[in-house]
């Protein structure tokens, strides 16, 4: 059945009211708007438990995924608890390998605030108790006792050395005995001047006392040790004193945390062990070259610097979980660092120069990543995973990790994980993944697909146009009339491409916004009313349009043929859709046919010229299936010729399919076209119109090629009856639909089309179909018989 359009069938009215806006314009503009199934994905996803039930969120572009996400992902964080504090500390035992400690979510600063005051007592008071009476006093007293066993060694070597008639004499070499002399110690002349068994009787003396020197000097030896190791003893009972109660009220505080009381009990032996620094803190120097002085000084900080805390994750003042967004996912980003500096002409690194990546912020939380974007740093992607699958996230540089580092670096204690992942991207990209990397589907279990479109019900414009407000308010862009939502949701009505539907491309809805304010504020407006959203509109398309207006040239000036009024035969006006970019326009194409007696039936000079894509040719081969029909079974005596004419390039769809068999049908039976009404529409074996894509651009594109040669009130298109749900035209077009000056029509069957087009009833169209396939098929029998008889 054939039915003409009116204006509600091709751009039904639909308005916003008052009572859609929201009650506040606060509120997250990038919420999830229509989105149901990716919400009860999400909100599962979130919530279960388990190994690998992580979330990839796939959704095409323009629809503002990750913002959407985000918002979702922030206001679910908020309900979770607050996750703990990391902390890394010196490895008194280990230098090279940081603690871990984790307290809970504030106490991080507590502690390292502690701990800092802790330091600056080591550093600026402790080395004062070294420089007290008291312990002056002490020391002496230590050493005392061992001072005079030392002397007392001393002098029974000086007097054994007399007796045996030696003295000692302090020399480069160490302690030396020289023989006497009348009291007086020998030159060495004097000593070779003696005889031979005088200087053996000399020598034999002397090691006899040199060996007796020697066990003297060992005991000496002990009683310093000794004596040493007193202070030694005396040091670590001051340090043990002063640092004592500092450190019990941290154990007493922090003690119940793993990791705590055993970075305490390091520091107090780190302290104790290296009492001699804290001695020379306050060293004045004299004496010292400026070079050593630097070197000492260095060294200092050094030791110092032990004594600190870096808070690697500070989560004081979160409001709930953590939700880090990195739209940058390399390996450094995502596992962290091990930051180096330079002194004295070297890399130094420690644990306070571990940085924390997005992984370990995220822990306790979420972290949500752009897949495209992780993908294009896959050493970040198996760091990813590798994190993931094994649920601990171990901070090493990159080149440690691929066995390129040649110099030694830090390795901090591996982080326990609790961070659930959500990745954003295309869903080829997740195809690929789930084909190619067998470790995506077990770490990534939960899907949720994101929608383009929603039901075009009051609940959903109410919550399209309260995103769009919220959106407006937030950006300071200006606020939106009703009229100007009206615009909106017509817009996104058409961007769905159904009646019943609303597109959800929220991206694509706000920069028409955006774009819209920016007109508003050039015309000096308070407010975006409706032709600001209009002319934004507008100028989108008209920044693209310099191919399409290019071809409206062409037409014009007669250069692409194409014929508006009259009639032909074998000759029928198709309608293609050039995509550029985000915009797409319809294009009028001359199809023509040709038919003459032959046995090749319908060839398709663009499959021939391997310009038809697949699809277009399986709509050429349907075509020839229902000719048969419609010869009622007859054999097809014919050569058929079906071309776009002036087209240059990959011809690929089916939805030109009606128009050809219209244009081949006309050949066959002689039956003149209608010239002035451009078709589009692809067709099954059963003579059934059905649906296309780019209805509205199409219909668009023969309504400017009509505009420019002068409508003439016959002029229109036709479309399969299924399609007309999908009509969302622009305004200049509906208005000439209303006024009768151009015209849609919408048709079920190829009958119908063939009834307005040829304006001959089918049975009469169909008849003269079969005669001319009889008449086709006796001229190959007739020239089949004169070839026999030559």
């Amino acid at each position: 059945m054939t039915r003409e359009l009116k204006r509600q069938d091709v751009r039904p009215d639909v308005r916003a009211d008052e009572a859609m806006r929201p009650s506040s314009e606060e509120g997250d503009a990038h919420a999830l708007v229509g989105q149901t199934r990716a919400e009860r994905a999400l909100s599962f996803g979130l919530s279960v438990d388990g190994h690998g039930f992580n979330v990839f969120v796939s959704g095409p572009a323009g629809i503002g995924k990750l913002e959407q996400v985000e918002s979702y992902v922030r206001e679910a964080a908020r309900a979770r608890e607050v996750p703990q504090d990391t902390l890394f500390v010196h490895n008194h035992e280990e230098a090279y390998r940081p603690r871990l400690i984790v307290l809970p979510a504030g106490r991080g600063r507590d502690f390292s605030r502690e701990i800092d005051d802790l330091r600056r007592f080591l550093s600026e008071e402790l080395p004062r108790v070294f420089e007290s009476d008291e312990y002056s006093q002490r020391s002496n007293e230590a050493v005392q006792q061992f001072k005079r066993q030392g002397e007392d060694a001393g002098e029974k070597i000086q007097a054994k050395a007399r007796e045996r008639g030696f003295t000692m004499q302090q020399t480069l070499m160490g302690m030396a005995l020289v023989p006497l002399r009348d009291g007086k110690p020998m030159s060495n002349e004097e000593i070779e001047a003696l005889s031979e068994e005088e200087q053996a009787e000399i020598q034999e003396r002397k090691e006899q006392l040199e060996q007796e020197i020697v066990a003297t000097q060992k005991q000496y030896r002990k009683i310093n040790r000794k004596a040493q190791n007193k202070l030694a003893d005396l040091d670590r009972q001051v340090v043990a004193r002063h640092i004592e109660g500092p450190l019990s009220d941290l154990h007493e505080e922090y003690g119940d945390y793993d990791g705590v009381n055993e970075y305490l009990d390091g520091l107090k032996e780190d302290v104790q062990n290296n009492v001699e620094t804290l001695k020379g803190r306050n060293a004045d120097g004299q004496n010292v070259p400026p070079q050593l002085q630097q070197q000492m000084r260095a060294q200092q900080e050094a030791f110092f610097s032990r004594f600190s805390v870096n808070v690697a994750v500070d989560n004081a003042g979160c409001d709930g979980a953590p939700v880090i967004v990195e739209r940058n996912p390399t390996y450094s980003n995502l596992v962290g660092t091990v930051e180096k500096e330079m002194q004295m002409g070297a890399l130094t690194t420690d644990f306070t120069m571990v940085k924390a990546g997005a992984i370990l912020r995220a822990n306790g939380g979420f972290l949500v990543l752009p897949l495209r974007d992780l993908l294009r740093n896959p050493y970040g992607w198996e760091a990813l995973k590798r994190s993931i699958d094994a649920g601990q996230l171990q901070i090493e540089e990159l080149q440690e990790q691929l066995g390129l580092m040649s110099i030694k670096s830090l390795k901090p204690q591996a982080v326990p994980l609790h961070t659930k992942v959500v990745l954003v991207g295309d869903p080829f990209l997740v195809q690929l993944l789930q084909t190619y990397d067998p470790g995506f589907s077990t770490l990534f279990k939960v899907r949720a697909d994101l929608d383009t479109r929603m039901d075009d019900s009051r609940e959903h414009r109410m919550a399209l146009v309260g995103s769009l407000v919220r959106f407006a308010a937030e950006e300071h862009i200006g606020e939106l009339s009703d009229e100007a939502l009206s615009v909106l949701i017509t817009h996104a009505v058409r961007e769905a491409g159904r009646h019943e539907r609303l597109s959800i491309r929220m991206q694509t809805l706000q920069d028409v916004v955006r774009e819209a304010g920016f007109w508003a504020r050039s015309d000096g407006s308070e407010r975006i009313e409706a032709e600001h959203v209009e002319r934004a509109l507008d100028e989108r398309i008209y920044r693209s349009a310099l191919i399409r207006d290019r071809i409206l040239e062409l037409i014009e000036d007669g250069t692409i043929l194409i014929d508006t009024r009259e009639k032909r035969a074998g000759q029928a006006n198709g309608l293609s859709v050039l995509p550029q970019g985000e915009i797409s326009f319809g294009r009028p194409m001359r199809i023509t046919a040709s038919v003459g007696p032959g046995k090749e039936g319908v060839v398709d000079i663009e499959r021939q010229t391997e310009l038809g894509g697949p699809i277009h040719n399986k709509g050429v081969m349907i075509i020839t299936g229902y000719l048969s029909r419609l010869a009622s079974g007859r054999p097809l005596g014919i050569s058929a010729r079906l071309v776009f004419e002036q087209s240059y390039a990959q011809v690929e769809g089916d939805s030109a399919s009606l128009a050809e068999l219209l244009a081949l049908i006309s050949a066959v039976a002689d039956a003149p076209l209608r010239q002035d009404i451009a078709i589009t529409g692809s067709v099954n074996q059963h003579g059934d119109a059905q649906a296309i894509g780019g209805v509205n651009e199409k219909v668009e594109g023969f309504y400017d090629v009509c505009r420019i040669a002068e409508l003439s009130g016959t002029q229109g298109v036709v479309i399969p009856a299924s399609n007309v749900r999908n009509l969302m035209l622009r305004q200049d077009v509906a208005a000439a639909v209303d006024d009768g000056r151009f015209h849609v029509w919408s048709v079920e069957t190829v009958a119908d089309a063939v009834e307005l087009l040829a304006e001959r009833d089918m049975e009469t169209v169909t008849r003269d179909v079969v005669g001319r396939v009889d008449e086709l098929n006796e001229a190959i029998r007739g020239l089949g018989s004169e070839r026999a008889e030559t």
